[in-house]
């Protein structure tokens, strides 16, 4: 699993375009290595980095490989993160190019994970190495925290990664996380935060009977529409200055009933929140048995079961390091981004306790779609704002944030 190619890579690793096909041709579907790592702990050691690739495991869940990598031994450790792992092609007759060819045609490079994220990934690597050989000298160490686990379970990734740098001695002072952000264009949008999730299951027991005779039975479709009604009347708040409303959507309701006359003996509906900073998930989940209760009285039987998440809500306040990282989108694009919380979750949950981290990456418009792609203009942005962005952090001490 760690051996490392026997042959010089065949790509030059500065060339962010180069590295992102090499990366997209390497078929890393969670949980499957692919080949992704192994190309990185090549061109990293080739650099001068120390490279590590712990696997985790979980009960029940696939192993993962995960890779650290980091050159320099003194503060402050500026820390690129991302994943290699990308969802399945689904039908690759459905794509108009091989899914895990990396070909470019006209200016865009096509194949899965070559918007999210390996693209952005790539970049940022190449402006870290491009840095260190032009300023060796540079203060201060440079760490990327890679997961293969990012787009599964997020079990044995990220989360125990860190954990595992940190039983090892390991500190650090700032993140970027590259995913992608930017809705259309380069300049569009930093993230500063993410909102949390939570997914609650809710079951209303009725009696099953016959349709014509409703008096035996007890439908529990009416004391299920009572109980989302209830959770839908009032919002949740009405959002915060760089957050949203919280929002709460029903996924799926089922009766599970194949016959017109019969009434079903249950109900069932999942829902999802994407909640702001207002709330943590006891609070929330706090909440929503109220509004259950109250609105249940004495005449719905119901069960409620709040899943397990750990996808919470924060929030980088904007500071030196924010500005540092706007400054250098603005710099490399003639357009200050704005800062943003919108979208799902990301890595970015479970990095943010270790140190402040913001997320900046290439346009997303086709992740996780049939005939993924990202414009190569995109891609090279991005290694110039990553490179300015990490000149300026490693400047002169008193301009650090």
């Amino acid at each position: 699993m760690n051996q490392l190619p026997t042959t010089p890579l065949a790509f030059d690793p500065l060339d962010p375009v180069a590295l992102t096909q090499a990366l997209v041709r390497c078929p890393s579907v969670t949980p499957a290595e692919g080949g992704a790592l192994a190309l990185l702990d090549a061109v990293l050691s080739a650099e001068g980095y120390t490279v590590q690739r712990p696997v985790f495991s979980e009960l029940g869940m696939p192993d993962i490989e995960n890779l650290y990598a980091r050159i320099g031994s003194e503060g402050p450790v500026f820390v690129i993160a991302g994943h290699t792992d990308v969802v399945p092609p689904g039908d690759a007759a459905r794509w108009s190019r091989d899914p895990f060819s990396g070909l470019v045609e006209d200016g865009v490079l096509h194949g899965r994970g070559a918007c999210d994220m390996k693209g952005g990934l790539a970049a940022m690597i190449s402006a870290a190495l491009r840095f260190r050989r032009e300023s060796p000298d540079a203060p201060g160490s440079i760490a990327f925290l890679v997961t293969g686990d990012e787009e599964g379970p997020a079990v044995n990734g990220t989360v125990k990664l860190l954990d595992w740098a940190r039983s090892r001695g390991e500190r650090f002072d700032h993140c970027l996380l590259g995913e992608p952000t930017n809705p259309a264009t380069m300049s569009d949008m930093v993230k500063i935060g993410r909102r949390g999730s939570l997914t609650g299951v809710l079951t209303v027991e009725g009696k099953q009977g016959h349709v014509g005779y409703p008096h035996l039975a007890d439908n529990p479709i009416r004391g299920m529409v009572r109980l989302l009604a209830a959770l839908d009347a009032t919002p949740l708040d009405a959002g915060t200055q760089y957050f949203d409303p919280s929002n709460l959507e029903v996924t799926t309701l089922d009766v599970g009933n194949p016959a017109t006359n019969v009434i079903p003996g249950e109900a069932r509906a999942v829902f999802n929140i994407r909640f702001n900073d207002l709330w943590t998930p006891e609070t929330l989940a706090a909440e929503i048995d109220r509004r259950l209760r109250e609105a249940a009285g004495n005449s719905v039987r119901y069960a409620l079961d709040i899943r397990p998440t750990n996808a919470v809500a924060f929030l980088t306040e904007p500071g030196p390091f924010v500005a540092m990282v706007t400054e250098a989108v603005a710099a490399e694009t003639g357009k200050r981004p704005a800062l943003s919380t919108t979208g799902g979750t990301s890595d970015a949950r479970f990095i943010k306790s270790h140190c402040p981290v913001v997320e900046y990456g290439v346009v997303g418009q086709t992740m996780h779609q049939v005939d993924e792609c990202v414009a190569v203009d995109d891609l090279l942005t991005l290694e110039r704002v990553t490179h300015r962005l990490l000149a300026s952090y490693f400047a002169a001490p008193q301009q650090k944030p």
